[in-house]
């Protein structure tokens, strides 16, 4: 029966009067290793929902005040932010919903769309206020399913439920994953209004509603950890083809990193996960996994030497071709377990190789590994590290100067490398002379010429964007720096797609360093890499264009001083690593050198080159089949079209999809245990 319009009348003022007395303010409290890290304040009155988030994790402070109305099925019709991001650029976004037609503005986007029914807006820069409005609208929605402005299809899943107790206080608390975003689902945990009460960020913070006693986290944290790897562990059964039976690759160019050849039709025979024949010759074998690799190039696994990983890396890393990844800076927790996962196989990851993080205690302190407030106890975390098998220690920026000598020692003496950010007030120079090992990052090969610059502060980006180009690559004093490196055989990890990023994005635009790909990836990926991270003022712009040209003219110097390097990403899995090779190659770097430092030197630098990092008889089978010739095209790389880890083999088309990622080429069919495989077509 419908209703009559005078109880329609009715029932909506009660509604009204309900919203303009519904009040409500929560707090959470964001928490690091050492402590607290920053707070958010939800506050809601009636439909009005505010937020104010502020964070700080070394030198990075992310400052964000959100405000938006709800609407019908509890969607946002008015939506404004803005702050600060983490490295200092402005933000600012605006979305209204009236009369049917969405628009949305702000110093990165804008757009519109009709709209005929209730699509959820999220917004590029987001805090906890609007995210957990997003998981109330697909609880309250029949299908737990709603349609996303700009773009995309948001799903929830309840994957968990669990009853705290705090006092004479109980709280049912939820677990729930939003897929669509990103590439593996965003897990949380709700209360019984949808209101969020935790989550676990990956070790690298936890949330936790202020009130409740953060012991409470150890558990809501592990649960949710259960989950998020049970997912990983699904991709890992359905995508892992395990061959029972010796792999025959036949008719394949074959690159030779050793000996820095093209090797045409050739041959080669893998057995119980190592490469057993390279032959001229066709091989027969009756008993064997088949692959016909003509018009296609295999070469070794890939390396990424510079990885903060998380588990769902593992896949990422996999699809693009990289089997061995150094883990430069985690928490010990998070590295082992995730070691254990990509061991055991129960999840998708190839060959882990860990450094320990170590900073000096300070407030600009990276806290993700441990902190020293003297030089004894620093030595002291070096022993830990060493007696956990660690291969090498990264230092940040606040180690004290003194300390390097005597901690390179140290480190030396526990059978470990030394590498890491330059300390502040120091120059590279001085950290090579002290014991260095190794430089991570480009910047600090610049910053080695200006001065003793506070490397814990946004100096170390800011110095560089204006004042790169202004370096004089030709003259005697960085020759005589670079031939030092090249003496002391300090290796460079360099990460210049990272700081060719920072210094060449713009308010509004895409980040030239993913544009070619950014229309693969998810929607939430695809928009982090819009707008400006750096707040470049307009009279610097051409400064920064300089200074990103820069960096490739010092890739270029580094290989033709005969500087040891190895490539690293430090940002997304997978498509940094590729991007950074593609740099090198535009730097003028003959490709066989630029695949080199993705392959056998990183092998030679972890002292691992006597079973991997190069294709060879004896050596694990770490290969990649691409469509093309990285030689001759050094973006051949993306197009990987089979990755084979010992007896694993790997279909990147088929990865790519269960990630939430347009494949970009269709891998090669093979025959497994009497089985074809069918090629997907890339989208």
């Amino acid at each position: 029966m419908k209703k009559s319009r005078l109880a329609t009348l009715v029932t909506a003022a009660v509604l009204t009067a309900a919203n303009s007395t519904y009040a409500k303010s929560i707090e959470y409290v964001f928490y690091d290793k050492e402590g607290i890290a920053g707070t958010e304040v939800i506050e809601q009155k009636g439909s009005k929902v505010t937020g104010e988030l502020s964070l700080g994790w070394n030198n990075r402070r992310l400052n964000l005040k959100e405000s938006f109305t709800i609407g019908a099925a509890k969607m946002p019709e008015h939506l404004y932010i803005e702050g600060i991001s983490p490295f200092g650029a402005p933000v600012s976004e605006e979305f209204t919903l009236k009369n049917g037609v969405a628009s949305w503005q702000g110093s990165d986007e804008h757009g519109s769309a009709k709209t005929s029914e209730a699509q959820f807006y999220i917004p590029k820069n987001t805090t906890l206020a609007i995210q957990t409005q997003l998981v109330k609208a697909l609880i309250a929605d029949k299908d737990h399913s709603i349609g996303l402005l700009p773009q995309g299809q948001a799903q929830l899943h309840k994957l968990d439920q669990l009853t705290l107790q705090q006092g004479d206080e109980k709280k049912t608390v939820y677990l729930y994953g939003v897929s669509g975003l990103g590439f593996t689902p965003e897990l949380a945990w709700h209360d019984e209004k949808g209101d969020l009460f935790a989550a676990d960020e990956g070790g690298w913070f936890a949330i936790l509603r202020k009130g409740w006693d953060k012991s409470h986290l150890q558990e809501l944290k592990e649960r949710q950890v259960a989950a998020a790897d049970k997912y990983l562990q699904e991709i890992a059964e359905r995508h892992t083809h395990t061959s029972a039976q010796p792999i025959l690759i036949s008719n394949v160019s074959l690159v030779d990193v050793e000996a820095g050849k093209l090797l045409n039709k050739r041959h080669l025979l893998v057995e119980n996960g190592k490469i057993k024949k390279i032959s001229r010759r066709p091989l027969k074998l009756d008993n064997a996994t088949q692959i016909d690799a003509k018009g296609h190039t295999l070469i070794p696994g890939l390396w990424d030497m510079h990885a903060h990983l998380s588990p769902n890396d593992g896949a990422l890393n996999m699809a693009a071709g990289i089997i061995n990844v150094r883990d430069i800076g985690n928490t010990h927790e998070n590295i082992t377990r995730i070691s254990s996962l990509f061991e055991s196989e129960k999840i998708i990851g190839g060959d882990l190789f860990r450094a320990g993080f170590m900073d000096r205690e300070s407030e600009n302190a990276m806290r993700m590994g441990k902190t020293a407030d003297s030089l004894e106890e620093a030595k002291e975390i070096v022993e830990w590290y060493a007696e956990r098998n660690y291969q090498q220690i990264k230092t940040y920026s606040s180690m004290e100067p003194e300390w390097i000598a005597p901690l390179a020692k140290h480190i030396h003496d526990n059978g470990m490398r030394l590498s890491g950010h330059i300390p502040a007030f120091m120059t590279a120079e001085e950290a090579v002379d002290a014991g260095f090992d190794e430089i991570q990052h480009i910047n600090m090969l610049f910053l080695n010429f200006m001065g003793k610059i506070d490397t814990r502060k946004k100096l170390r980006f800011t110095e560089i964007g204006e004042h790169a180009h202004e370096l004089d690559l030709e003259s005697k004093e960085v020759a005589e720096f670079l031939d030092k490196l090249a003496q002391k055989g300090t290796v460079v990890d360099a990460t210049t797609t990272v700081f060719s990023s920072m210094l060449l994005r713009e308010p509004g635009k895409v980040d030239p360093e993913f544009a070619d790909i950014a229309n693969h990836l998810p929607v939430n990926i695809q928009r982090s890499f819009i707008g400006a991270e750096l707040d470049v003022k307009p009279e610097h712009r051409d400064d920064y264009d300089l200074s990103a040209d820069a960096l490739l003219k010092m890739m270029h110097k580094l290989h033709e001083h005969k500087v040891t390097m190895v490539a690293g990403s430090d940002g997304i899995p997978g498509f940094t690593l590729l991007r950074e090779l593609e740099l090198y190659a535009k730097s003028g770097i003959p490709t066989i050198d630029v695949l080199r430092t993705a392959t056998l030197v990183p092998a030679q630098v972890m002292g691992a080159d006597k079973y991997t990092g190069s294709i060879a008889v004896g050596k694990n089978a770490d290969l990649v089949l691409l469509e093309g010739n990285p030689l001759e095209d050094i973006s051949a790389l993306r197009r990987t079209a089979l990755v084979i880890e010992g007896q694993n083999l790997y279909r990147p088309d088929e990865l790519y999809q269960a990630l939430g990622i347009k494949p970009f080429h269709p891998s090669v069919p093979f025959e497994l245990n009497g089985t074809t495989t069918i090629a997907a077509q890339a989208q």
